[in-house]
């Protein structure tokens, strides 16, 4: 179910994102090279696929959550060309190919970086492409720029950067990640489900307690692939953590209790679900797959 559901929900956020990076002049063909490479070159789409089915749980329809879709994976593609640049992960592969510093340039990442955000605010500011109504917008956009800023991904890479070679227990190991990962995971289904326009305080606490299992389980997985998986299978540098000495959920835990624990955060994810119909079945897949993916 989930492969199908994936391939429909990537060829709709695709189509719309492809639409979004067309450069507006000749001057700026460049730049929109640059944001185009680094949102449309492979990826899984997760957290799209996440906004689409939490406002599927709630009956909404897929053309009111696309705005949101989009907006996510703006921020996501941006984080990832940050990350990857030299004075950061400083890393040169990313879904099997170049990074963006390496195929343009530094200078053309970061602005690429840079100018993906901006456009993800301006998507959801615009009723055209996100058609809700001013209010709802206007929450929308207070929920991506948490999970954005310093309260969540930009201040969770602060701290995975001064965790570099030093020993930290799990509970920062996953105040970490709940900022640097989790955020924009939980942003993801908390904005499909306002995207629904039929999301209350009982069923966007139910969402979140999903969305905060699944988004440390997401990072957990990525531990345990960086060190059973290969740089080919993966699209990106293996065992990249523990050559930069990184702390890790297998190297803090051990491997067999690293993969018992991404279990276990499925099954806290699935246990959230329990108040909601077969309309929530994408959601259930989707916190089984991101425990049972192998890149």
């Amino acid at each position: 179910m989930i492969a199908t559901y994936q391939k429909q929900c990537q060829a709709r956020v695709d189509a719309a994102l492809e639409n979004l990076l067309q450069a507006p002049r000749d001057e700026l063909q460049r730049l929109y090279q640059a944001m185009r490479y680094s949102v449309v070159n492979g990826g899984k789409r997760v957290r799209p696929l996440l906004v689409y089915a939490a406002c599927e749980a709630l009956g909404g329809t897929p053309e009111r959550a696309e705005g949101a879709a989009c907006a996510v994976e703006l921020i996501h593609a941006y984080s990832l060309v940050h990350d990857d640049l030299p004075a950061m992960d400083d890393d040169d592969l990313r879904r099997g190919q170049p990074t963006t510093h390496k195929a343009f340039d530094e200078a053309c990442a970061i602005l690429a970086g840079d100018g993906l955000q901006a456009l993800a605010f301006e998507v959801l500011a615009d009723a055209r492409r996100n058609p809700q109504d001013a209010e709802l917008r206007l929450e929308m956009s207070r929920t991506l720029a948490w999970a954005a800023g310093p309260a969540g991904m930009v201040g969770g890479q602060a701290i995975d950067l001064e965790a570099v070679g030093r020993r930290i227990d799990q509970k920062a190991l996953e105040t970490m990640h709940r900022h640097k990962t989790g955020a924009l995971i939980e942003a993801s289904v908390r904005l499909g489900a306002l995207a629904s326009g039929r999301s209350d305080e009982g069923s966007l606490a139910a969402l979140a307690a999903y969305a905060r299992a699944i988004g440390l389980a997401f990072q957990v997985q990525d531990d345990i692939l960086d060190v059973e998986s290969d740089t080919a299978t993966l699209g990106k540098t293996q065992g990249k953590d523990q050559a930069n000495d990184k702390p890790t959920y297998p190297a803090l835990l051990g491997l067999d209790a690293a993969k018992a624990y991404a279990l276990a955060l499925r099954d806290q994810a699935l246990a959230a679900l329990e108040p909601f119909d077969a309309g929530a079945e994408p959601l259930r897949a989707l916190a089984r797959y991101i425990v049972e993916r192998r890149h």
